[in-house]
């Protein structure tokens, strides 16, 4: 991978949406971890159980992946957006 696009993707911010027992969730972060890796972004993991608005929000959709706070996807992550998401400027 280039330099350019390593830099571009360390410019977003990555969070995944997550609750205890979801069995979506496992697969979700499975292939958060393979886009991440790649990229050489970190994310973030966040349970929506310890939060009440974010709860509210996702309750029935989760897992959800946000780039820079909009949402990619949510019950299944296509890698492929995630990393075009990620490499947008």
């Amino acid at each position: 991978m280039s330099l350019f696009r390593r830099r571009a993707a360390a410019a977003h911010e990555l969070l995944l949406l997550t609750r205890p027992g979801c069995h979506l969730c496992h697969k979700a972060r499975a292939a958060v971890d393979r886009v991440a890796a790649e990229l050489g972004v970190e994310y973030r993991e966040i349970d929506i159980t310890t939060d009440a608005a974010l709860h509210d929000r996702y309750k029935d959709a989760i897992p959800v992946t946000l780039v820079d706070g909009a949402p990619v996807d949510q019950w299944h992550v296509n890698e492929e957006r995630l990393r075009r998401a990620l490499t947008a400027r």
